[in-house]
């Protein structure tokens, strides 16, 4: 009996020192994104975006717009309802926290190096380098997987993607004076960008 006793108060005296990557506020949670985010947000996948390192307002306002319909989407619609009851505010902490990893995709080379040149009509709100502008809520954009990233310059430009946002209206604008196929090209490029 001493002896267990003595076990219990160790493990109560040292319990932090025996805490899991599951104890951080929010990890639990986060294993319901992890199916298409991968675990701790570092997707795997050329269609999901990486939600590790993101900022927290910008997660909040997309999970918002997704449950409301704001930013249409069939597959995240009722992900986004499970997120605000789960607890967004903490959500968004737990994947601003984890150490963003960019793409283990390899963009095309010869793209990237179009689509370098191609970015510069990104940089007003991106940044010359796609790094965003937090203030603003504009994302980061480096070493986000191509297709995603291709696929929403293609959903802006159709104005599929949060139709009817009044701050959206001027980067619509511009996508629709893009061509399709140089898409490609900034995808990779910003997807390169470290």
């Amino acid at each position: 009996m001493s002896v267990m006793l003595g076990v219990l108060m160790v493990l109560l005296v040292a319990g932090p020192a025996f805490a899991g990557p599951l104890d951080t506020p929010g990890a639990t949670k986060a294993l319901t994104c992890s199916a298409c985010h991968g675990l701790n947000g570092l997707s795997v996948s050329n269609a999901m975006p990486i939600l590790a390192g993101i900022q927290p307002a910008y997660f909040k306002k997309a999970i918002e717009d997704y449950a409301t319909g704001k930013r249409p989407s069939p597959e995240m619609e009722p992900y986004a309802k499970a997120v605000k009851v789960l607890g967004v505010d903490e959500l968004a902490a737990y994947f601003a926290a984890q150490k963003k990893e960019p793409t283990t995709i390899k963009p095309d080379a010869a793209a990237a190096e179009r689509g370098k040149a191609a970015a510069a009509q990104c940089a007003l709100c991106h940044g010359p380098d796609g790094r965003g502008d937090p203030a603003n809520m504009v994302p980061d954009l480096r070493g986000q997987p191509p297709g995603y990233l291709k696929s929403q310059m293609l959903l802006f430009k159709a104005d599929k993607r949060s139709p009817g946002d009044p701050n959206l209206k001027a980067l619509k604008a511009l996508m629709a004076t893009i061509p399709d196929q140089t898409f490609d090209d900034l995808a990779a490029y910003f997807s390169s960008v470290r």
